[in-house]
């Protein structure tokens, strides 16, 4: 996952120690917990070992804090881009933020990420707000997206 973000100069670039606690159970509650998926690619991969490993062609990291959702983190490789799985795993998190009876989903984007506020708009997300130098190295605004569900579902 980190050399995937790290290969991604729109994704949200993270410390590996943040990743780490992704994978802990250390601080989660009922009413808070962290969620990560990805998607592989299952042809066969070998590593220096010769031990298959999985190709990682997309993740996403969220986390529900009461009833609201954020989307953290998603990344998509370049050469899988456009293929869906940026559309599956968000469609995949709109789907558990509903089955767990969210209040929504937001997240932040940065302002020259075109392709990702494409595919959010897609979604249904809403542009709300913009964050004025959010993201650092490099710096840009971040445009805030808010999907809000419906309380009859």
């Amino acid at each position: 996952m980190i050399d995937l973000e790290r290969a991604s100069s729109s994704a949200a670039h993270w410390p590996k120690e943040l990743y780490e606690s992704v994978f802990s159970d250390s601080g989660s509650s009922s009413n808070f917990y962290r969620l990560a998926w990805a998607v592989e690619d299952n042809r066969e991969t070998y590593s220096e070992s010769s031990a298959r490993v999985p190709g990682i062609l997309g993740f996403l990291v969220a986390r529900r804090l009461d009833s609201e959702w954020e989307l953290e983190n998603i990344v998509v490789s370049e050469t899988t881009r456009r293929r869906g799985a940026g559309s599956l795993l968000l469609a995949s998190l709109i789907s558990e933020a509903r089955v767990q009876r969210g209040s929504g989903i937001f997240l932040e984007v940065r302002e020259s990420n075109l392709s990702a506020r494409a595919l959010y708009q897609k979604a249904g997300f809403k542009e709300t707000d913009l964050r004025k130098g959010y993201y650092l190295n490099p710096g840009e605004d971040a445009v805030i997206c808010r999907l809000s569900f419906p309380r009859d579902f």
